[in-house]
């Protein structure tokens, strides 16, 4: 069994609202993925998708981007991206993966997942202190983030304590806003992930010029790798 991570599908098909218009690297994206992705996922393996899902408004109008997502191989660990405006409660969400037999997909949001050596937490992040613009709203929405992670790792810890099996397990965060800011100073998302003992951070949401500025590679003892698909070249990366 494997970990793979890939984030920002921007998958199109339940709306009209393809990638194409933002260059030739997107070019057939859907198309590139399906082939790459089964080229390497195993249906025992595990795939964490943080952010950037589907560009559907509301979560029934996603329905065929999930079946997309349902029928590659592989157990899905998704979370919430800037864009995933459907997105709603837990509850309804459930309930949507379950009434249509998307069985191979789950959900992260204030929880954690334990595979095999490695304990999965995470949250969607935002914008950080520092940017232009970054107003009283962003702050309120930052600090939530910061809670939601927190709360992640809170668990995803609390499972490795009561569970022997799980003791040795390596926590991996994962973000779809990255924990830095463009000018590439880290924000109070490091410091968590620090305090809890994360080693490997992935995030997602930089496209274009903005992966020149990536941080990559370890930082203060957190690996860090930017997984946006269009960056991988729609090739999950494998993380274990």
């Amino acid at each position: 069994m494997a970990l793979f991570a890939i984030s920002d599908l921007h998958l199109a098909l339940s709306v009209d609202k393809p990638m194409d218009v933002f260059g030739p690297r997107w070019s057939g994206y859907m198309d590139r993925l399906k082939e790459n992705w089964c080229s390497v996922v195993g249906e025992d393996d595990h795939v964490v998708v943080p952010g950037d899902i589907s560009w559907a408004t509301y979560l029934d109008s996603a329905h065929e981007d999930f079946r997309f997502i349902h029928e590659l191989p592989g157990r899905k660990i998704i979370s919430k991206g800037n864009h995933d405006y459907w997105w709603t409660t837990m509850r309804k969400m459930e309930k949507f993966i379950s009434g249509n037999g998307f069985t191979s997909i789950s959900f992260m949001h204030n929880n954690s997942f334990s595979i095999e050596g490695v304990t999965v937490c995470g949250t969607r992040g935002w914008e950080m202190p520092g940017e232009a613009g970054f107003g009283a709203e962003d702050e309120k929405i930052y600090r939530r983030e910061l809670q939601r992670l927190e709360m992640s790792l809170q668990k995803g810890i609390s499972d490795m304590s009561s569970d022997p099996a799980l003791a040795d397990n390596i926590l991996v965060a994962a973000l779809h806003y990255p924990p830095f800011n463009s000018r590439g100073e880290f924000s109070e998302f490091m410091d968590i992930m620090k305090k809890y003992g994360v080693r490997i951070c992935i995030y997602g949401h930089l496209h274009g010029d903005a992966c020149e500025s990536a941080i990559e590679g370890l930082v203060d003892g957190i690996r860090f790798r930017l997984v946006a698909a269009d960056h991988l070249g729609f090739m999950p990366e494998r993380l274990f």
